[in-house]
Parts: C-alpha cells; structure tokens; sequence
C-alpha cells in the first residue's frame, strides 16, 4: 500500500485551517482516483505535553503508480495547488510513503 500524508501545524487561527481542511482538502482528496481509504487524526498531545501538530490526513492507495496517477488527475492537480501556499508557508508537512500493516499479535 502506499500513501500521502498531510500534517498541519497548530496555527493561531484554527478556524481557518478547519475551514480549509473541510471545505478544501478534504473533499477533492476525497474526489481522488484509486483512492482506497483516507484517515482523518485529530492530535491531542504528546507524551510530555502539547503537540505543535493539530491534524494529520492520510490517503491510502493500491501502490505508488496509484498514487501518482491520481495526483495527474484534476482533483489531484487542483489538490496539489491547494496545498502548495500551506507548504510553503511551513503550516503543513507533507509526504508520501510505502504503508506495511503488521499483526501485533506475532
């Protein structure tokens, strides 16, 4: 499985990074070709305190070819321009990987 990952920084204005996470983000990943399951993460914490992570998004696809396909599509194109500004800005981290799922109880 393979897999794009957002992670958007704790910002002073929450309702804005909500805003466009909802009306944005989240409805041309969820137009994405080949797009197999997303997961929204909700940061609470980190061991010690608070994070300076607010959200975490990832989009799971078949293999990378799959992922690479649906980011040429439109919604992928238009995703990606959308993005852009917050990369740029260091608001998000974003970053694609090879996804293993193990049993834990080997």
């Amino acid at each position: 499985m393979f897999k794009f990952v957002t992670i958007y920084r704790r910002v002073d204005d929450e309702n804005l990074l909500e805003t466009f996470f909802s009306q944005t983000h989240l409805p041309l990943a969820e137009q994405l070709p080949g797009l197999l399951k997303s997961e929204v993460s909700r940061i609470k914490g980190k061991p010690g305190g608070e994070s300076r992570f607010h959200l975490m998004y990832e989009l799971y696809f078949e293999s990378e070819i799959a992922y690479q396909q649906s980011l040429m599509s439109e919604p992928g194109v238009t995703l990606v321009q959308a993005l852009k500004p917050w990369g740029e800005n260091r608001l998000i981290t974003w970053f694609y990987s090879e996804a293993f799922e193990e049993d834990a109880n080997r």
